[in-house]
């Protein structure tokens, strides 16, 4: 009798949260990153519009990044990944502060 066998390497059983979680932990820091940077932009004058537009563009930027990394913490906790729900705030967060300030916290000239 012969008999072939097929063997399969798995994952230890925390590599895949390790993976989910780091690649969270790296979108949420980049989109808090570009959150602060449009925060932190405030225009020299009446002239400096270059510095809104890039605020801005900074805003929206990490508005469509939280949006991507809620929809990677959504897909990571229903995988049963994360099982930690409290992993949803911070990009919600995130969001909070990007659309603020691109609606009432927009930097005037």
């Amino acid at each position: 009798m012969n008999e072939t066998r097929t063997v399969t390497r798995q994952r230890p059983p925390g590599a895949s949260r390790r993976t989910g979680a780091v690649l969270l932990t790296l979108f949420n820091l980049a989109a808090g990153y570009l959150a602060l940077l449009a925060h932190a932009a405030e225009p020299a004058g009446p002239w400096d519009s270059e510095t809104v537009a890039h605020s801005d563009i900074a805003a929206g930027l990490a508005l469509a990044l939280t949006a991507v990394t809620a929809l990677l913490t959504w897909v990571s906790v229903k995988a049963e990944w994360l099982h930690r729900r409290g992993w949803f705030a911070v990009p919600a967060f995130l969001a909070l502060a990007a659309f603020l300030r691109l609606t009432l916290l927009a930097p005037g000239l």
